[in-house]
């Protein structure tokens, strides 16, 4: 769990509009699937690009569950700006 706060929090780096308070998985899950889909997560991370999503995405349902999230390789994961 503490991965994806991690990795939230650095999603919310990308998106300096959104970086005034911390994003929660449910806050980037609008649709409240229990999954974020491509167009959740560009929302916040818009250096995201398909093929890395594509990755991340095990199951290949079209959508990351906060373990495939987790499972970004830390090299993908947006930089905090400085």
């Amino acid at each position: 769990m503490r991965r994806l706060a991690l990795g939230l929090l650095a999603l919310t780096f990308a998106a300096p509009a959104m970086a005034q308070t911390p994003l929660t998985f449910a806050e980037v899950d609008t649709d409240n699937s229990g999954e974020l889909s491509f167009e959740e997560l560009i929302a916040v991370w818009p250096d995201l690009v398909q093929d890395e999503f594509d990755r991340a995405d095990v199951n290949m349902n079209g959508s990351l569950s906060a373990d495939e999230l987790n499972a970004l390789q830390p090299s993908t994961l947006p930089t905090p700006a400085e």
